[in-house]
């Protein structure tokens, strides 16, 4: 028969699975853990401690205990940085085929599972980019639309889908960056649609259709990948 140790551990790791806890983040402290779910510390110490065995997360310098991104020791892609390849057309390419595939799925999955909280959160971030004015940099706008993608992608509770978007966009950002800087030094502005877009996959997710969600979300990426090859 499970003892709290064992069910307190099971709890923890629903919540990693189903994206509630998401990579990078952190927990609890034990204490807050043992108040909030009226259990003894040494029942959160004795769970939290077998989390770490397992590799699920870890206990840093001061006690706090972050979730590890499981990917990470398995992503060995190159970085994609400076000249070599951040800047490389062809790269790029590349970059915008897997954003593609990935930034679909995360839409489909955000448009079923996004909680309410979220759906208002990501509600609120594209209010926040059709505010935004034409002053900012090219990396402001960069790290704008990543931001706007992230929050689909958290919102999927799809572990792998959030694990390998964090990495992904970390580890490829000069690409993307670099995709954007061309794309405005040639138009001077977004291409036209790529607002309309944004829109599209924001409503779709807002109501909930998932298929029109994937569709606009790849598209979205597709259409700026075909932008680059006439660039290039």
């Amino acid at each position: 028969m499970p003892n709290l140790s064992d069910e307190l551990l099971q709890q923890l790791k629903e919540s990693l699975f189903s994206g509630a806890l998401l990579p990078g983040a952190e927990l609890q402290s034990q204490r807050r853990m043992s108040e909030g779910l009226a259990v003894s510390r040494s029942t959160v110490r004795e769970a939290v401690g077998q989390l770490e065995a397992e590799g699920y997360v870890e206990i840093r310098q001061g006690g706090k205990t972050r979730v590890k991104n499981l990917l990470e020791p398995h992503f060995n892609l190159p970085l994609g940085e400076g000249k070599a390849l951040g800047d490389n057309p062809e790269f790029q390419r590349q970059v915008l085929e897997v954003r593609a595939m990935l930034e679909g799925e995360a839409a489909y999955y955000a448009s079923l599972r996004a909680s309410d909280e979220q759906l208002a959160a990501l509600d609120k971030e594209y209010r926040q980019m059709l505010q935004r004015g034409q002053r900012e940099t090219t990396l402001a706008k960069a790290k704008e639309d990543l931001r706007f993608h992230m929050m689909i992608a958290e919102s999927s509770h799809h572990l792998l889908i959030i694990s390998f978007s964090q990495l992904f966009y970390t580890r490829f950002f000069n690409a993307i960056y670099g995709v954007l800087t061309r794309t405005l030094k040639t138009y001077g502005r977004y291409p036209e649609g790529i607002r309309a877009q944004h829109s599209a996959i924001h409503q779709a997710i807002m109501n909930r259709d998932a298929e029109a969600a994937r569709r606009a979300a790849s598209e979205h990426i597709l259409y700026t990948r075909r932008h680059l090859e006439k660039e290039c």
